[in-house]
């Protein structure tokens, strides 16, 4: 039992940390509804500003890990696992060499195969955006984020940067 909290416990942090757009620490309500969405949660508006009131313990308008923590663990279940599995597989269909990190020739790859060739200029315009830490290739994490901010996109949430 508590292999399996420091477990979930890890993965949040994972979560939370994908969902902390700005990355000052903290979940803003949007970040937070993004991020109860993925977990497979659908709140309502209404829902989630009392959820954020209740997390909030400091009274700053935002989430921090250790009250999200406090929050989530006790009641994660397995869909929560499954839901980041699924993230990993399909990350798992870019890498094909299963290093870790997506390359150019394997975004621009998969993409041709699922009927969406790209230009030169659309791959590295792709590769710029997801690249956070600027090494040409792309990690789970960096995926993990593309993915976050295309969900807040298809929303229609803004976020500023």
């Amino acid at each position: 039992m508590v292999a399996m909290h420091v477990e979930q416990l890890n993965q949040l942090k994972d979560i939370f940390t994908r969902f902390d757009m700005d990355s000052d620490g903290s979940l803003t309500i949007l970040e937070l509804a993004a991020l109860l969405r993925s977990l497979g949660l659908k709140p309502t508006g209404d829902q989630i500003h009392v959820l954020l009131a209740n997390m909030d313990s400091n009274g700053n308008g935002a989430v921090e890990f250790e009250e999200l923590a406090n929050a989530i663990v006790p009641h994660m279940n397995e869909q929560v696992l499954v839901n980041q599995e699924q993230l990993m597989e399909v990350f798992h269909l870019f890498d094909r060499d299963g290093n870790g990190y997506i390359t150019p020739a394997e975004l621009a790859g998969c993409m041709a195969k699922m009927g969406q060739p790209l230009s030169y200029g659309e791959l590295t315009e792709m590769i710029r955006e997801a690249d956070a830490d600027g090494d040409g290739v792309i990690s789970f994490n960096e995926f993990s984020t593309v993915m976050a901010r295309s969900a807040l996109d298809f929303l229609g949430v803004r976020l500023s940067m």
